[in-house]
């Protein structure tokens, strides 16, 4: 869908956004299809020069972090309409926006062998809606918290409100299937992947079992990106990755990474370290290895957080601006200003230095 003119967009960028030049489900008729909020394409501003014949359009994405609701932020599910917050308008102004929701959407199922378990009321995908989120990987830790049960009603619920969700699946094929979109004839193919370690084995999809999209087996997960190269113009993926609390990637990130690249990702943003993480880029990819915390229960790790924002010409990513945010005592991202901003900017200049990645894309 495409929300605002190119002119409407920009306006509100300048009001709050900071641009960062970082320097050194599946198949199967039950999976939801997507819904776009809005109608058609409003008036172009006029051109100053003759538009070139078939020239690559413009498509703005935005990215944010993980985001559930349980603790603080299960309240903000009485008004689905305003649970974001005032970060909404930023979320809302790009032609496609994705997250990742780090819980089950169930009622039902076994708390699983782990920690920390997060679930959530149907009315997560009303709010989402609602914020201009317009899809979600459930390709996490989180997902399967009460075990396949959960992750059946996560599907159902998806499918009943027709809400578009991939990284997750009813099988391996399911799980590691492309959501498909299409914004001025840009194809846009988005997957979700999981890189951690804690019930993998378990919580992987196979042939005969529903779970998750995992990056332990890398020919499935290159011949997925290989799938949806074929398919689109655009292909990203959202990955679940890192150590919690490191600001910068590890090894085993930077290898599949590469892999992905290779495969014929364009675009790779990732998440799970509850800190943010820098970018750049790995050939002619554009990275973002971690986006932090969003929309978040409690005050555990950092709150500092953002909405990244790029703009796509064809393949290439030609602009990237992060907008800083702070994870408010609502739980809800709140722009940052001021002093608060500029350290969150700072962070991200010091962090992008062990990324391994270029500053700028290659011409």
């Amino acid at each position: 869908m495409i929300r605002r003119t190119a002119r409407s967009w920009l306006a509100a960028l300048t009001a709050v956004a900071v641009g960062v030049g970082l320097a050194g489900c599946a198949a199967g008729s039950t999976d939801p299809a997507p819904v776009w909020r809005g109608a058609t394409l409003g008036p172009t501003p006029a051109a100053t020069t003759t538009p070139v014949p078939n020239a690559p359009v413009e498509v703005r994405l935005a990215f944010a972090g993980d985001i559930h609701f349980t603790g603080r932020t299960l309240r903000l599910l009485d008004d689905p309409e305003t649970a974001f917050g005032p970060i909404t308008p930023m979320l809302r102004d790009a032609d496609v926006t994705l997250v990742n929701l780090e819980t089950a959407v169930t009622d039902r199922g076994t708390p699983q062998p782990k920690t920390y378990h997060f679930r959530a009321p149907k009315a997560a995908f009303a709010a989402l809606r609602a914020a201009g989120v317009d899809a979600v990987s459930i390709a996490n830790n989180h997902i399967l918290d009460y075990g396949r049960q959960g992750l059946t009603d996560t599907l159902d619920a998806a499918a009943e409100t027709r809400y578009p969700v991939f990284g997750a699946g009813r099988d391996a094929d399911a799980a590691y299937a492309p959501w498909l979109t299409t914004v001025r004839g840009l194809r846009i193919a988005v997957l979700g992947m999981s890189q951690v370690h804690d019930l993998a084995g378990s919580w992987r999809a196979t042939d005969t079992r529903s779970g998750v999209a995992m990056a332990f087996d890398p020919a499935r997960a290159t011949a997925a990106v290989r799938s949806a190269r074929e398919r689109a113009d655009l292909v990203i993926v959202f990955m679940h990755w890192g150590v919690e609390g490191n600001s910068c990637p590890i090894g085993e990130m930077k290898t599949f990474a590469r892999r992905l690249s290779e495969a014929g990702a364009d675009i790779l943003v990732g998440a799970h370290a509850h800190t943010l993480l820098a970018d750049g880029w790995l050939g002619r990819t554009y990275v973002h290895y971690g986006l932090g915390n969003f929309l978040w229960y409690a005050n555990s790790h950092s709150t500092d957080s953002g909405v990244l924002n790029l703009v796509v010409r064809g393949r290439a990513v030609v602009d990237r601006r992060f907008v800083a945010a702070t994870v408010s005592a609502s739980g809800q991202p709140v722009p940052a200003t001021g002093a608060g901003r500029q350290r969150i900017l700072d962070k991200l200049a010091t962090a992008q230095r062990c990324t391994g990645l270029a500053a700028e894309r290659p011409e």
